[in-house]
Protein backbone atom coordinates (compact mmCIF):
# COMPACT_ATOMS: atom_id res chain seq x y z
CA UNK A 1 0.00 0.00 0.00
CA UNK A 2 2.93 2.30 1.10
CA UNK A 3 4.41 1.65 -2.36
CA UNK A 4 1.31 2.70 -3.94
CA UNK A 5 1.05 6.15 -2.70
CA UNK A 6 5.01 6.85 -3.84
CA UNK A 7 3.70 5.80 -7.38
CA UNK A 8 0.91 7.98 -7.26
CA UNK A 9 2.41 11.05 -5.82
CA UNK A 10 5.25 10.62 -8.34
CA UNK A 11 2.35 10.64 -11.35
CA UNK A 12 1.00 13.56 -10.08
CA UNK A 13 4.35 15.18 -9.91
CA UNK A 14 5.11 14.29 -13.25
CA UNK A 15 1.89 15.21 -14.64
CA UNK A 16 1.90 18.78 -13.07
CA UNK A 17 5.24 19.77 -14.17
CA UNK A 18 4.00 18.42 -17.60
CA UNK A 19 1.39 20.85 -17.42
CA UNK A 20 3.21 23.67 -16.23
CA UNK A 21 5.34 23.41 -19.20
CA UNK A 22 2.76 23.33 -21.62
CA UNK A 23 1.74 26.63 -19.75
CA UNK A 24 4.80 28.12 -20.97
CA UNK A 25 4.67 27.39 -24.55
CA UNK A 26 1.13 28.80 -24.09
CA UNK A 27 2.11 32.09 -23.09
CA UNK A 28 1.27 34.82 -25.48
CA UNK A 29 2.61 38.67 -24.75
CA UNK A 30 0.98 42.06 -25.44
CA UNK A 31 2.98 45.52 -25.33
CA UNK A 32 1.76 48.73 -23.66
CA UNK A 33 0.02 50.91 -26.64
CA UNK A 34 -0.29 54.35 -26.50
CA UNK A 35 -3.70 55.44 -28.08
CA UNK A 36 -5.85 58.78 -28.34
CA UNK A 37 -9.04 57.89 -27.47
CA UNK A 38 -12.38 60.07 -26.13
CA UNK A 39 -14.41 59.22 -23.54
CA UNK A 40 -17.95 58.32 -24.12
CA UNK A 41 -20.66 58.75 -22.16
CA UNK A 42 -24.20 57.16 -23.71
CA UNK A 43 -27.57 58.32 -22.62
CA UNK A 44 -31.00 59.17 -23.71
CA UNK A 45 -33.59 61.98 -23.75
CA UNK A 46 -36.49 63.75 -24.70
CA UNK A 47 -37.48 66.74 -27.32
CA UNK A 48 -38.81 69.54 -25.71
CA UNK A 49 -39.92 73.18 -26.38
CA UNK A 50 -37.56 75.85 -25.71
CA UNK A 51 -39.31 78.01 -23.12
CA UNK A 52 -37.48 81.21 -24.45
CA UNK A 53 -39.07 80.52 -28.10
CA UNK A 54 -42.89 80.41 -26.24
CA UNK A 55 -45.01 83.02 -27.15
CA UNK A 56 -48.83 84.05 -25.76
CA UNK A 57 -50.98 86.31 -27.75
CA UNK A 58 -53.01 88.17 -25.40
CA UNK A 59 -55.05 91.05 -26.34
CA UNK A 60 -54.85 93.64 -24.26
CA UNK A 61 -58.68 94.38 -24.79
CA UNK A 62 -61.93 93.11 -24.52
CA UNK A 63 -63.29 91.87 -27.66
CA UNK A 64 -65.23 89.41 -30.49
CA UNK A 65 -63.99 87.95 -33.07
CA UNK A 66 -64.91 88.87 -36.71
CA UNK A 67 -62.76 86.63 -39.04
CA UNK A 68 -59.96 83.87 -37.64
CA UNK A 69 -57.77 83.29 -40.35
CA UNK A 70 -55.71 81.05 -37.61
CA UNK A 71 -58.56 78.28 -37.59
CA UNK A 72 -56.27 75.30 -36.98
CA UNK A 73 -53.70 73.81 -34.11
CA UNK A 74 -50.45 73.38 -35.34
CA UNK A 75 -50.84 75.61 -38.01
CA UNK A 76 -47.43 76.98 -39.44
CA UNK A 77 -47.47 81.02 -38.97
CA UNK A 78 -45.46 83.26 -39.89
CA UNK A 79 -44.36 86.59 -38.14
CA UNK A 80 -46.82 89.65 -38.69
CA UNK A 81 -49.34 87.43 -40.24
CA UNK A 82 -52.82 87.82 -39.82
CA UNK A 83 -54.59 85.91 -37.03
CA UNK A 84 -57.53 87.29 -36.49
CA UNK A 85 -59.33 90.58 -37.06
CA UNK A 86 -61.41 91.41 -34.44
CA UNK A 87 -63.89 94.18 -32.61
CA UNK A 88 -63.56 95.59 -29.61
CA UNK A 89 -65.43 98.82 -28.43
CA UNK A 90 -62.92 99.84 -26.57
CA UNK A 91 -60.48 99.84 -29.37
CA UNK A 92 -62.78 101.81 -31.73
CA UNK A 93 -63.21 104.02 -29.15
CA UNK A 94 -59.66 105.07 -28.66
CA UNK A 95 -59.56 105.35 -32.49
CA UNK A 96 -62.26 107.89 -32.83
CA UNK A 97 -60.29 110.07 -29.70
CA UNK A 98 -57.21 109.75 -32.13
CA UNK A 99 -59.30 110.75 -35.43
CA UNK A 100 -61.28 113.61 -33.45
CA UNK A 101 -57.94 115.05 -31.88
CA UNK A 102 -56.01 114.67 -35.59
CA UNK A 103 -58.93 117.11 -36.47
CA UNK A 104 -58.60 119.29 -34.06
CA UNK A 105 -54.73 119.89 -33.67
CA UNK A 106 -54.56 120.36 -37.48
CA UNK A 107 -56.29 123.94 -36.62
CA UNK A 108 -55.09 124.08 -32.95
CA UNK A 109 -51.73 122.42 -32.55
CA UNK A 110 -51.51 120.84 -29.09
CA UNK A 111 -48.02 118.01 -29.52
CA UNK A 112 -49.26 116.68 -25.76
CA UNK A 113 -52.98 116.05 -26.48
CA UNK A 114 -52.05 114.69 -30.04
CA UNK A 115 -49.10 112.00 -27.84
CA UNK A 116 -51.68 111.29 -24.81
CA UNK A 117 -54.18 109.68 -27.25
CA UNK A 118 -51.18 108.25 -29.62
CA UNK A 119 -49.68 107.03 -26.35
CA UNK A 120 -53.16 105.14 -25.62
CA UNK A 121 -53.53 103.34 -28.61
CA UNK A 122 -49.67 102.08 -28.32
CA UNK A 123 -50.74 100.93 -25.16
CA UNK A 124 -53.54 98.75 -26.57
CA UNK A 125 -50.95 97.27 -28.24
CA UNK A 126 -53.18 98.59 -31.68
CA UNK A 127 -50.41 98.01 -34.53
CA UNK A 128 -48.40 100.94 -35.75
CA UNK A 129 -49.65 100.52 -39.49
CA UNK A 130 -53.01 100.32 -37.98
CA UNK A 131 -52.26 104.28 -36.32
CA UNK A 132 -50.26 105.62 -39.43
CA UNK A 133 -53.72 104.37 -41.88
CA UNK A 134 -55.47 107.04 -39.89
CA UNK A 135 -53.20 109.76 -39.58
CA UNK A 136 -52.96 109.69 -43.35
CA UNK A 137 -56.29 108.56 -44.39
CA UNK A 138 -57.77 110.56 -41.74
CA UNK A 139 -60.93 107.69 -41.58
CA UNK A 140 -61.52 105.21 -39.08
CA UNK A 141 -62.24 101.04 -39.30
CA UNK A 142 -64.55 99.39 -36.86
CA UNK A 143 -62.42 96.55 -36.72
CA UNK A 144 -58.33 96.01 -35.26
CA UNK A 145 -55.87 93.04 -36.53
CA UNK A 146 -54.38 90.90 -34.39
CA UNK A 147 -50.74 89.87 -36.30
CA UNK A 148 -48.27 87.13 -34.78
CA UNK A 149 -45.42 88.10 -32.96
CA UNK A 150 -42.91 85.25 -34.60
CA UNK A 151 -42.58 82.53 -36.84
CA UNK A 152 -43.71 79.61 -35.27
CA UNK A 153 -46.77 76.77 -34.79
CA UNK A 154 -49.52 76.97 -33.01
CA UNK A 155 -49.61 74.73 -30.20
CA UNK A 156 -53.23 76.42 -28.14
CA UNK A 157 -55.99 78.33 -29.74
CA UNK A 158 -58.60 79.37 -27.38
CA UNK A 159 -60.58 81.60 -29.93
CA UNK A 160 -63.10 80.26 -32.72
CA UNK A 161 -65.02 82.24 -35.23
CA UNK A 162 -67.61 84.66 -33.41
CA UNK A 163 -65.75 84.07 -29.85
CA UNK A 164 -65.65 86.83 -27.25
CA UNK A 165 -62.58 87.26 -25.20
CA UNK A 166 -61.44 89.49 -22.08
CA UNK A 167 -58.56 91.54 -21.00
CA UNK A 168 -55.67 89.50 -21.04
CA UNK A 169 -56.96 85.97 -21.42
CA UNK A 170 -54.34 84.08 -23.82
CA UNK A 171 -55.80 83.69 -27.37
CA UNK A 172 -52.48 81.83 -29.04
CA UNK A 173 -49.98 80.24 -28.18
CA UNK A 174 -47.16 80.13 -30.63
CA UNK A 175 -44.15 77.92 -30.41
CA UNK A 176 -40.69 78.36 -32.63
CA UNK A 177 -39.03 75.43 -33.13
CA UNK A 178 -35.91 76.94 -34.61
CA UNK A 179 -33.66 75.77 -31.54
CA UNK A 180 -35.02 73.13 -29.45
CA UNK A 181 -34.04 71.57 -25.99
CA UNK A 182 -33.11 68.02 -25.40
CA UNK A 183 -33.67 67.18 -21.84
CA UNK A 184 -31.00 63.91 -21.16
CA UNK A 185 -30.84 62.14 -17.96
CA UNK A 186 -27.18 61.82 -16.39
CA UNK A 187 -26.87 59.24 -13.54
CA UNK A 188 -24.60 59.76 -10.55
CA UNK A 189 -22.05 58.14 -11.46
CA UNK A 190 -21.29 59.95 -14.88
CA UNK A 191 -21.20 63.06 -13.24
CA UNK A 192 -17.66 63.16 -12.88
CA UNK A 193 -16.93 62.90 -16.55
CA UNK A 194 -19.42 65.05 -17.59
CA UNK A 195 -17.61 68.71 -17.09
CA UNK A 196 -14.83 66.99 -19.44
CA UNK A 197 -17.62 66.42 -22.05
CA UNK A 198 -17.21 68.99 -25.39
CA UNK A 199 -18.92 67.36 -27.79
CA UNK A 200 -22.79 66.61 -28.17
CA UNK A 201 -24.50 64.29 -30.40
CA UNK A 202 -27.95 62.60 -30.73
CA UNK A 203 -30.01 60.48 -33.23
CA UNK A 204 -33.34 59.43 -33.36
CA UNK A 205 -35.06 56.79 -35.15
CA UNK A 206 -36.82 58.87 -37.86
CA UNK A 207 -33.73 60.00 -39.54
CA UNK A 208 -30.48 58.45 -40.21
CA UNK A 209 -28.15 61.84 -39.30
CA UNK A 210 -26.92 62.98 -36.12
CA UNK A 211 -27.71 66.06 -34.76
CA UNK A 212 -25.66 68.40 -32.72
CA UNK A 213 -26.11 69.73 -29.29
CA UNK A 214 -24.56 72.26 -26.87
CA UNK A 215 -24.72 72.32 -23.45
CA UNK A 216 -26.94 74.52 -21.65
CA UNK A 217 -27.42 73.60 -17.82
CA UNK A 218 -27.91 71.11 -15.64
CA UNK A 219 -30.88 70.94 -13.64
CA UNK A 220 -29.86 71.19 -9.70
CA UNK A 221 -32.17 68.63 -8.95
CA UNK A 222 -32.44 64.67 -8.43
CA UNK A 223 -35.42 63.02 -10.07
CA UNK A 224 -35.57 60.38 -7.54
CA UNK A 225 -37.71 58.28 -9.16
CA UNK A 226 -35.20 57.99 -12.44
CA UNK A 227 -32.14 58.24 -9.48
CA UNK A 228 -30.60 60.62 -12.23
CA UNK A 229 -30.34 64.62 -13.25
CA UNK A 230 -31.52 66.08 -15.92
CA UNK A 231 -29.12 67.68 -18.49
CA UNK A 232 -30.58 70.37 -20.45
CA UNK A 233 -29.14 70.16 -24.07
CA UNK A 234 -29.83 72.99 -27.23
CA UNK A 235 -29.84 71.98 -30.90
CA UNK A 236 -30.54 73.93 -34.03
CA UNK A 237 -33.54 73.01 -35.65
CA UNK A 238 -34.08 75.61 -38.64
CA UNK A 239 -35.39 72.51 -40.68
CA UNK A 240 -37.68 71.49 -37.98
CA UNK A 241 -37.28 67.94 -38.16
CA UNK A 242 -37.06 67.39 -34.23
CA UNK A 243 -40.52 67.95 -32.71
CA UNK A 244 -41.57 68.03 -29.23
CA UNK A 245 -41.83 64.59 -27.39
CA UNK A 246 -39.38 62.48 -30.13
CA UNK A 247 -37.14 60.17 -28.26
CA UNK A 248 -33.33 61.02 -28.92
CA UNK A 249 -29.85 58.71 -28.54
CA UNK A 250 -27.13 60.68 -27.00
CA UNK A 251 -23.68 60.39 -27.01
CA UNK A 252 -21.51 62.73 -25.07
CA UNK A 253 -17.77 62.65 -25.87
CA UNK A 254 -15.11 64.03 -23.98
CA UNK A 255 -11.79 65.75 -26.01
CA UNK A 256 -9.03 63.24 -27.29
CA UNK A 257 -6.46 62.01 -24.74
CA UNK A 258 -4.01 60.11 -24.87
CA UNK A 259 -3.73 57.01 -22.57
CA UNK A 260 -1.32 54.32 -22.38
CA UNK A 261 -3.54 50.78 -22.79
CA UNK A 262 -3.56 47.16 -22.37
CA UNK A 263 -6.22 44.80 -23.19
CA UNK A 264 -8.34 43.57 -19.82
CA UNK A 265 -7.55 40.19 -20.06
CA UNK A 266 -3.42 41.32 -19.39
CA UNK A 267 -4.77 42.69 -15.76
CA UNK A 268 -6.09 41.09 -12.50
CA UNK A 269 -7.22 42.12 -9.59
CA UNK A 270 -6.11 40.67 -6.45
CA UNK A 271 -6.67 42.21 -2.40
CA UNK A 272 -8.62 45.72 -4.36
CA UNK A 273 -4.73 46.24 -6.29
CA UNK A 274 -3.95 45.35 -9.83
CA UNK A 275 -1.16 43.66 -11.71
CA UNK A 276 0.20 42.70 -14.79
CA UNK A 277 2.60 39.98 -15.33
CA UNK A 278 5.96 41.79 -17.08
CA UNK A 279 8.12 39.80 -19.60
CA UNK A 280 11.65 39.33 -17.90
CA UNK A 281 14.87 39.92 -18.51
CA UNK A 282 15.36 36.14 -19.66
CA UNK A 283 13.25 33.69 -21.61
CA UNK A 284 10.11 32.07 -20.05
CA UNK A 285 10.92 34.65 -16.86
CA UNK A 286 7.86 36.76 -15.90
CA UNK A 287 7.42 38.89 -12.81
CA UNK A 288 3.77 40.53 -11.53
CA UNK A 289 3.87 44.34 -11.52
CA UNK A 290 1.68 46.29 -9.72
CA UNK A 291 -0.26 49.00 -11.85
CA UNK A 292 -2.89 51.60 -11.27
CA UNK A 293 -5.67 51.48 -13.89
CA UNK A 294 -8.63 52.94 -14.98
CA UNK A 295 -11.71 51.15 -17.15
CA UNK A 296 -11.64 53.12 -21.05
CA UNK A 297 -14.07 50.55 -22.04
CA UNK A 298 -14.96 47.39 -21.16
CA UNK A 299 -12.72 45.42 -23.41
CA UNK A 300 -9.92 48.13 -21.87
CA UNK A 301 -7.97 49.42 -19.60
CA UNK A 302 -6.32 52.93 -19.22
CA UNK A 303 -2.56 52.32 -17.06
CA UNK A 304 -1.82 55.25 -15.09
CA UNK A 305 0.63 54.02 -13.33
CA UNK A 306 3.59 51.55 -13.23
CA UNK A 307 4.38 50.78 -17.03
CA UNK A 308 5.63 52.55 -20.22
CA UNK A 309 4.59 52.51 -24.01
CA UNK A 310 5.95 49.11 -25.33
CA UNK A 311 6.53 47.83 -22.34
CA UNK A 312 5.69 43.48 -22.40
CA UNK A 313 3.01 41.92 -20.54
CA UNK A 314 1.30 38.44 -20.89
CA UNK A 315 -1.69 38.82 -22.72
CA UNK A 316 -3.34 36.42 -20.39
CA UNK A 317 -2.64 37.62 -16.71
CA UNK A 318 -5.05 35.12 -15.61
CA UNK A 319 -3.15 32.38 -17.10
CA UNK A 320 0.05 32.94 -14.65
CA UNK A 321 -1.82 32.68 -11.27
CA UNK A 322 -0.85 29.34 -10.14
CA UNK A 323 -0.88 28.20 -6.73
CA UNK A 324 3.09 29.02 -5.85
CA UNK A 325 2.52 32.48 -6.99
CA UNK A 326 -0.06 33.10 -4.81
CA UNK A 327 1.28 31.05 -1.67
CA UNK A 328 4.36 33.21 -1.64
CA UNK A 329 2.23 36.32 -1.90
CA UNK A 330 4.73 37.88 -4.95
CA UNK A 331 1.10 39.43 -6.36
Amino acid sequence: MRYFLILLLLLTCSYAKEAKVEQLFSVQTVKVKEVSQAKNIKSFGFVKTDDSRVYDVSPRFDGFVEVLYADTMYQEVKKGELLAKVYSPEVLKAKDDYLNTLNFTSSHPNNVMLSSVQAKLSLLNIPDAEIDSIQKGKKNSNFTNIFSPVNGFIFKKELNNGSSFMTGKKVFEIVNLDKVWIEVKIHQDQLKNLNKVDNFTLTTSAYSRTFEAKKVQLYPKLDEKEEAFTLRLEVNNKEHLLMPGMYASVEMLSKQKSYLTLPATAVVRKNNKFYVFSVGEYEGEYAPTEVKVEVLNPDTYIIKNGLNAGDTVVNNALFMMDSDAQINSLY
